[in-house]
């Protein structure tokens, strides 16, 4: 390939191609086809409903309702990676979301006083290292013990449920520090239209950083280039997006009621137009734990090693990876992340309930699944896992909008599950 001048370019003495056609935007079909699916789950409900399903209130509700699935579904995705499952995510989640209630409502006033500026900290971090020490006794029992991991994990759905009917004898407890309350989302736990911006034009900056930080490691080491008009159409397209979200977000107003309340608390007047929500405080959780696992999962030698695992156990085992060591970290990890998934459902609720968590497991493994995931191990990514668990929040929220009960949304799940490891079975026949 050579310039005006006759001289080579930079790509061609660099010794790389460039990708043609739509080839060379290098989109992953899979992930694709889940973003359709649910841009036609959430258009056909807002064709069902004449629009009122596509409202800034309910697609903020419906993405916050999501947030405690995702979060499990990307540790999840790397149980499932490596040949296990962990069934007893829920009954974890209840467990840790009852004694974060009980310390911020009883243990901690008691030691240190009602209203302590430490409190909700002091409940969360409690709540995520609880939860990483209940993930670490069923992991130790399947990676050294031997005993499969459907059965450990089965039990531990039923023993942690019962220990936390035993915390509290089935009683409600509430409510959660205000603070803390913050992590379940709302008006209230939101960071408003301004932070929004900011926050919207920081990711559009890093994604145009990372696609500028590909393309001269790509050149580095020789890889096939994309065209620049690829890569400035994904550049335009993620800032698009991104913007996009931003704008919903902020389209979503504070109640007037509770616009007055608020300023009647600080003596300042209502903006003109109502006072925006913008981005809710879970949402800024999940896309940290995303960045973070995807990090872990594509760039640390313990993902590696994981998917190593799933891809062939006795050649990783063989090639000289601590494959129980690393089995039991998976389970600890999946621990720590019920405990924070825990704090977010407990937030949001105000409070806890016996049924807290309950049927998380289904929700999650379906998610994993419908983003990828493969059963048969070695395949799956953390992106995949957060759209699986957008597009089950969107089928549940979307049937009980249209008035559809729980029986009803169980059966669609169902279905959705099985069709998804059907697909998968297929399209794993076909490739192999």
């Amino acid at each position: 390939m050579t310039d005006a001048a006759g001289a080579l370019s930079p790509e061609s003495q660099a010794g790389t191609t460039q990708l043609r056609g739509f080839r060379a935007l290098e989109v992953d079909l899979r992930l694709f086809g889940m973003v359709a699916a649910l841009v036609a789950i959430l258009v056909g409900f807002g064709i069902a409903t004449g629009g009122r399903f596509l409202s800034p209130v309910n697609l903020m509700n419906l993405t916050v309702q999501s947030i405690s699935v995702a979060i499990i579904a990307t540790g999840m995705t790397l149980i499932i990676v490596s040949r296990n499952i962990d069934l007893s995510v829920g009954s974890i989640v209840g467990v840790v979301g009852m004694a974060q209630v009980l310390l911020m409502t009883q243990i901690i006033p008691n030691a240190i006083g009602y209203e302590h500026p430490a409190t909700w900290i002091i409940a969360l971090v409690a709540g995520v290292l609880i939860g990483g020490l209940i993930g670490a006794f069923p992991g130790g029992i399947i990676a050294y013990v031997g005993v499969p991991s459907f059965v450990v994990t089965l039990g531990g759905l039923l023993a942690w449920r019962g220990v936390t009917f035993g915390i509290t004898q089935g009683v409600t407890i509430a409510p959660v520090d205000p603070v803390f309350r913050l992590l379940g989302g709302g008006p209230r736990g939101s960071i408003g239209g301004t932070a929004s911006w900011i926050v919207g034009i920081v990711i559009c900056v890093a994604v145009i950083a990372l696609l500028v930080y590909n393309r001269r490691r790509r050149r580095q080491f020789g890889f096939a280039l994309r065209p620049r008009w690829a890569e400035a159409a994904l550049g335009v397209v993620g800032c698009a997006i991104v913007l996009g979200l931003i704008y919903i977000a902020n389209s979503y107003l504070w109640p007037p009621a509770l616009a007055r309340q608020w300023s009647q608390q600080t003596g300042l007047p209502i903006p003109e137009g109502g006072i925006q929500s913008g981005i809710a405080w879970p949402v800024l959780v999940l896309l940290a734990v995303t960045l973070v696992m995807t990090f872990i999962a594509t760039r640390r030698r313990f993902g590696r090693y994981v998917f190593a695992i799933g891809g062939n156990p006795e050649a990783a085992e063989l090639a000289g990876i601590d494959t129980r060591w690393t089995i039991m970290k998976t389970f600890i990890l999946i621990g720590l992340l019920c405990g924070l998934s825990a704090a977010i459902t407990a937030a949001r609720i105000d409070g806890a309930t016996l049924d807290l968590g309950a049927g998380y497991e289904l929700y999650v493994i379906a998610a994993c699944v419908i983003g990828g995931t493969s059963f048969a191990g070695g395949i799956g990514t953390i992106p995949g896992a957060v759209l699986g668990a957008l597009v089950m929040a969107a089928l549940s929220y979307g049937l009980s909008f249209i008035g559809l009960v729980g029986p009803i949304q169980d059966v669609v799940a169902g279905i959705v599950l099985v069709t998804a490891v059907g697909f998968d079975t297929v399209n794993r026949r076909r490739t192999g």
